[in-house]
């Protein structure tokens, strides 16, 4: 079997596995008890702390451990919206992931929030001075992710950094997709993501198990939480920390590779795939811009065919892919990413996406090339 659906989920990493059971067996505390096994959760749970701070050049404390990226993004966004005062603005697109887009609906319908969507182009890419003219003083905040999670298109953060830091807003990310790949460092200079307020991880994209996940919160900003409890992670989640799964994140977050040398690497791969793709298959067209994007996301559309039979002959075939959001699996609506491209409904249906991992190889994405090419002529004869 080839897997190449890793933009929706990785393999746990043995290190993080192993360094995680000692707090679901011998160490199993309660991080905020006083007696030995309380402390030496709380230990291990400060240290996880550390490293996940030193791994986004930030303060430990401005670390707040979560269930994953759909909490994580939730958490930044509606907290720092219901705790900032300075007004009822926020700027997103529509090709964010639903967990952006259900949480400003929210604001929108519970709290009075008023969303400006930035339109994409046919690529994905906002433009800068679309989102330059939407900022306002009352502008709380704008959140634009990374990479985007289907198609793989980067958006600009530097730029958008400093335009809404220049009217006073803040700036969130959801970096899911872009972690292990970009270079996430807040505290460093010239990187992509220097400067942002907020930013959203999470765990089972990078080989930490599902349910675990962090989001970095600067720590001077005021954060309304979700959870009202006894006040752990600074009074900003509450709840009983999960130690296993912040210990298993920081380990996973040790065992990613140099990202900039890595993204190169991958990127390579990535342009030979696409090309053997679009120089075997005449239907296929790629979804995203083609040289702004995520290292390891390849996306296509297959304009007159079906694209979950195209799933099921590349699956027979060994080859395991998805059709977009693992998230907006089972839908018959087409994604709403390449909707917002202006992508017609029914050619979005069609979309396939390829996502790599740190380990795939050349001759994997070889063989997987072939079965593309076998599965599309299998499609093509039925819908004949």
């Amino acid at each position: 079997m080839i897997y190449l659906d890793n933009a929706a989920t990785t393999p746990v990493v043995p290190a993080a596995l192993e360094a995680a059971w000692p707090y679901l067996t011998s160490d199993f505390g309660n991080s905020s008890s006083t007696h030995e096994l309380g402390l030496r959760a709380k230990h291990a749970l400060e240290n996880a702390r550390a490293i996940c701070g030193a791994w986004l050049d930030v303060p430990a404390s401005d670390i707040i451990f979560t269930s994953g990226g759909t909490e994580g993004d939730n958490l930044a966004i509606t907290g720092l919206a219901l705790a900032y005062p300075r007004g009822k603005h926020i700027i997103s697109a529509l090709s964010e992931h639903e967990a952006v887009l259900e949480t400003l609906r929210f604001l929108e319908r519970v709290h009075g929030f008023e969303i400006t969507w930035l339109e994409v182009d046919g690529q994905g890419n906002i433009d800068l001075a679309e989102l330059t003219a939407a900022l306002r003083p009352d502008t709380t905040l704008v959140t634009l992710m990374l990479a985007n999670n289907e198609i793989g298109t980067l958006h600009p953060l530097p730029e958008i950094i400093d335009a809404a830091h220049e009217v006073g807003a803040l700036v969130h990310t959801d970096a899911v997709q872009a972690a292990g790949w970009c270079d996430l460092r807040v505290g460093a200079s010239g990187t992509v993501v220097r400067g942002v307020d907020a930013l959203t991880i999470s765990g089972h994209k990078i080989g930490s198990p599902k349910g675990s996940g962090l989001t970095y919160i600067r720590g001077r900003l005021a954060v309304e939480p979700l959870l009202h409890g006894g006040g752990q992670e600074f009074g900003r989640r509450s709840g009983t920390e999960n130690v296993a799964w912040a210990v298993a994140l920081s380990t996973a977050l040790q065992q990613l590779p140099e990202p900039t040398a890595e993204a190169a690497r991958v990127s390579t791969l990535r342009d030979d795939f696409i090309s053997q793709v679009l120089g075997s298959i005449p239907q296929a067209a790629l979804t995203g811009n083609p040289t702004q994007r995520h290292p390891g996301i390849a996306s296509f559309t297959c304009a007159g065919l079906n694209g979950e039979t195209l799933l099921l002959e590349l699956e027979q075939r060994g080859v395991i892919v998805s059709s977009g959001s693992a998230c907006a699996a089972g839908s018959d609506e087409p994604s709403h990413v390449l909707v917002a491209c202006g992508i017609d409904p029914d050619v979005a249906r069609t979309s396939i996406r390829f996502s790599f991992s740190h380990t795939t190889t050349a001759e994997e994405l070889t063989t997987a090339a072939t079965a593309f090419v076998s599965a599309v002529s299998t499609v093509s004869g039925l819908a004949q």
